[in-house]
């Protein structure tokens, strides 16, 4: 309830006032926890299809953003076989391996280009529209699933340490989303490195198995979890500083539009700004991360082992001896102008996907009123 006390309830016909969940000690933790069920009244369930929804819109808005930018850099510093380039569908980061020198590869630009705005108009008049969402449905297998995962688990989460925090929950999304990014990243690393080796080896799922076991039985099995270190550095304090100020946000232009309901628009303001500056301060661990993930991933594609320089403190004081402390902030403008729409455009459509399913259970589930005044 954003800026609103509520004063009283009439839950099946009874009338709950404020001094029914103050007076009783053994009443109160029950009666809230029923009252904010009710409220809620969100399954998991609803909340994967709300999230699976704003998946697939922001991938579908971000792509080709990404494919451009690409197809761009590949005039600029043409992709040779066994060099990697990092992907994005707005849902999350996938290393690929060029695999050979055809220039027919839906990564590599057909003519030369003036400009971003030059290449969407080319792409499209010569190659179809729907170049622009090229290398989209393999990433989707696994970008949909973690983002289903991550925020279901944030919501899931959230809710329980609200209740058991008490007057510090305000910090239950900083907490909630730190855990589900940990979650949800390390159950999809496994994956990851599957997909690269099956993308730049084209081994059989045969050939694969058997490299699979051959990593394991050598170094254990945390080898299917190599590079995750990176990944959490950045994601985690990304999805933690993301949360608490979305949260602020989105309460605070509650207050202001004097609306109990998070409105689209609320959401999308308070998303893209959240992800403005989550994505500023964790630049530096974004540079790390993809310049580790693009050495291991060429190291991978020659079939070379990880080399101890690759570690993330070292790649740090690398970028910092070659381009000093700015370039633990080059690519500033481009991040910025990729993660606030993909951020404002999944949180907007995940909100509104929960308020229909909140309004349906409602209609289904009579017997519930809020009486509020505005504070």
């Amino acid at each position: 309830m954003c800026g609103y006390r509520w004063t009283g309830v009439h839950y099946k016909g009874t009338k709950l006032s404020c001094n029914s969940f103050r007076n009783s000690g053994r009443t109160k933790p029950r009666l809230f926890e029923r009252f904010q069920a009710n409220m809620d009244s969100i399954t998991p369930l609803q909340q994967m299809v709300s999230s699976c929804s704003g998946a697939l819109l922001t991938s579908l808005f971000v792509t080709p953003l990404d494919v451009i930018k690409i197809r761009l850099q590949a005039q600029s510093t043409p992709l040779s076989k066994g060099k990697c380039f990092l992907y994005c569908n707005g849902l999350m980061d996938h290393i690929c391996v060029c695999e050979n020198g055809n220039g027919k590869a839906w990564y590599k630009p057909q003519v030369r280009f003036s400009g971003t705005l030059d290449a969407f108009i080319r792409i499209v008049r010569m190659e179809g529209i729907k170049s622009l969402w090229s290398g989209l449905p393999p990433t989707l297998v696994m970008a949909v699933p973690a983002t289903v995962i991550y925020f279901t688990s944030y919501d899931q989460i959230c809710a329980s340490l609200r209740l058991r925090m008490g007057e510090k929950a305000d910090l239950a999304p900083l907490l909630a989303g730190s855990i589900a990014r940990v979650g949800s990243a390390t159950l999809i690393s496994p994956l990851e490195l599957i997909r690269t080796k099956l993308q730049s080896e084209r081994q059989s799922y045969i050939e694969l198995s058997g490299v699979i076991r051959s990593a394991v039985h050598n170094e254990g099995w945390l080898a299917l979890w190599r590079g995750l270190g990176p990944t959490l550095l950045r994601d985690v304090p990304f999805s933690a500083m993301y949360w608490y100020n979305y949260e602020k946000g989105k309460a605070w232009l509650c207050r202001y539009n004097k609306t109990t309901e998070p409105t689209v628009s609320i959401a999308f303001t308070s998303g893209a700004v959240s992800g403005s500056i989550a994505s500023i301060v964790t630049l530096p661990f974004d540079v790390v991360k993809t310049r580790r993930q693009v050495e291991l991933g060429e190291l991978q594609a020659r079939k070379l082992l990880p080399q101890a320089s690759s570690s993330t403190y070292k790649v740090m004081k690398r970028i910092v001896a070659e381009s000093g402390v700015k370039g633990l902030f080059a690519g500033f403008m481009p991040r910025l102008i990729k993660v606030a729409p993909a951020c404002a455009i999944m949180i907007s459509t995940y909100e509104f996907g929960k308020a229909f399913f909140r309004k349906q259970n409602q209609a289904n589930r009579p017997g519930l009123t809020l009486h509020t005044t505005n504070t």
